[in-house]
């Protein structure tokens, strides 16, 4: 089996946990812009086919800046993935939203400068919309599953993606609050960007592992006793996150997606289609070959 219509983007522990349960097999893939991260995983869990993919591939080899992430989205398109539900660690820039919450985002401010964000680099030109960056369809499932699990799940919030691999300095956390920001991680983008582009649905589920800096820590913790709570919050995040993804996809089945993701293009090619060079064409096909007219 190398096809399924629901992707999983996270990190290595929510993908072992997530393995454990459903098994699997990789599929090796290539793409025009590389190797996917890692191959991606193709299970049947609880009855429903998804595809798993370590955004950070295995060992967690790369870092924000260097993730693959046009590779990885492209995979994902090309075996046929229609929505994606990816799971990201992030710091609280709210009191409210505290270590081992869920939020699924509704918002996202990019800080990001190192990163390819489109798939459109020579050609064509191509904007599409992204005042919304997440499914609403998505969200709306997310959030009806988050009644079906005891983990407190914020309906809303927006995240500001940062470049790292540095964390923020305590001007920006508290600058970032000042913007009415809720969130702080460095994954989410170009990953929705990117996802739009390929008319893939996409929701975020962040998963706060700590306070951003913003917070004070008690200065009479040691820096290994505050990295251990972390690692902690974190695992117990992966959890809750693996919980609310097994309640959303006893839904998803059921749900017919009406949302504009799926024709996020159909307006969006703002070049002349007759003058798009053949090469260029042929690859990007996957992408833009329903909207070319025929030769």
């Amino acid at each position: 089996m190398n096809h399924a219509e629901i992707a999983i983007i996270g990190g290595t522990g929510l993908g072992d946990a997530l393995l454990a349960q459903a098994g699997g097999e990789p599929v090796p893939i290539d793409t025009p812009f590389g190797p996917p991260s890692a191959p991606p995983v193709v299970a049947d869990w609880n009855g429903v086919p998804i595809a798993f993919l370590a955004r950070h591939g295995i060992g967690h080899r790369f870092n924000p800046s260097n993730v693959p992430y046009r590779a990885n989205i492209w995979a994902l398109k090309q075996m046929g993935v229609k929505s994606i539900l990816s799971s990201t660690a992030v710091g609280s820039l709210r009191e409210d939203i505290e270590p081992g919450h869920l939020v699924v985002c509704d918002q996202v401010i990019d800080k990001t400068f190192r990163r390819a964000s489109t798939f459109f680099d020579d050609g064509p030109v191509v904007h599409v919309e992204f005042a919304e960056p997440f499914c609403g369809e998505l969200r709306a499932i997310l959030s009806e599953a988050g009644k079906q699990i005891s983990t407190p799940v914020h309906h809303a919030g927006t995240y500001v993606c940062m470049e790292g691999p540095q964390f923020s300095t305590r001007a920006e956390s508290n600058l970032h609050r000042h913007w009415g920001a809720d969130l702080i991680g460095m994954t989410c983008l170009p990953e929705a960007k990117l996802a739009r582009e390929a008319e893939i649905c996409y929701a975020t589920i962040a998963m706060p592992t700590d306070y951003d800096c913003w917070r004070p820590a008690d200065p009479n913790r040691r820096p290994d006793d505050l990295l251990r709570e972390i690692g902690g919050n974190l695992k117990k995040a992966t959890e809750n996150a693996l919980a609310l993804i097994r309640e959303a996809l006893t839904l998803m089945p059921t749900k017919e997606n009406k949302c504009g993701c799926r024709e996020a293009l159909r307006l969006a090619i703002w070049s002349d289609k007759t003058r798009i060079d053949d090469t260029v064409r042929r690859r990007l096909d996957p992408l833009i070959g329903r909207y070319m007219p025929q030769t």
